[in-house]
């Protein structure tokens, strides 16, 4: 399943476009007064401006699995990776065979890179803008995170995520491409002390040839 497109708020388009452009070396694809689609890899990652938004979002961007520790080097002139405990900043996700860093975009979203090493995805030129691959993951907040992935399961023939221990409070649909992670309203966004909360957020999945628009 893939994340071809999605699309979110910011409460300022301008400096928005400047953290993409101009720190994460990304590619802007077209912009207006109200909104702007930056190119990340295979996925286009869209904001509309919105003046009053003030909360934030969750999203994650695959990079090839070999390329972690290059990703963090790379990060360190342009953002402030997250500290898991003490000086450690990377995750592991044991049971999905992952491993995560951390930071925050200019709206204070919470931004992932994630290195899943059940896909064959190694590159050997060194790490930049370039090697990020997709957006890997868009979280949805719900009142009912398992029934929301059992009604896109039905109406979409989507599947749970097989590596997750899906639950009411926590649900995943999608594979190793492409995830949504849907939680309950003020569960924390890990590894922050972040509350998360439903904001709007629009979906293109591309999924065994057919192509699927959301709207949460």
């Amino acid at each position: 399943m893939k994340l071809a497109h999605i699309q979110i708020q910011s409460s300022d388009i301008q400096q928005t476009a400047t953290f993409y452009k101009d720190i994460l070396d990304l590619t802007i694809i077209e912009k207006t007064k109200e909104s702007i689609s930056i190119q990340a890899g295979d996925s286009i990652l869209k904001f509309v401006e919105n003046p009053q938004f003030s909360s934030i979002y969750h999203f994650a961007f695959n990079i090839p699995e070999n390329k972690l520790d290059e990703a963090i080097d790379w990060c360190k002139s342009k953002v402030d990776l997250i500290f898991i405990e003490d000086q450690k900043v990377i995750t592991n996700f044991e049971n999905w065979n992952a491993n995560a860093v951390y930071f925050y975009d200019n709206n204070g979203n919470l931004l992932e890179f994630i290195a899943r090493h059940d896909l064959d995805n190694a590159q050997t030129e060194s790490f930049s803008s370039k090697a990020i691959l997709n957006i890997s993951e868009i979280g949805i907040v719900n009142d009912n995170p398992l029934a929301l992935g059992k009604q896109l399961i039905k109406e979409h023939g989507l599947a749970f995520f097989s590596k997750n221990a899906n639950s009411e409070l926590f649900a995943a649909v999608g594979d190793d491409e492409g995830l949504l992670i849907m939680v309950k309203p003020n569960r924390n966004w890990y590894p922050t002390q972040t509350p998360s909360e439903s904001n709007k957020t629009a979906v293109r999945i591309e999924n065994k040839g057919n192509k699927i628009e959301l709207n949460f």
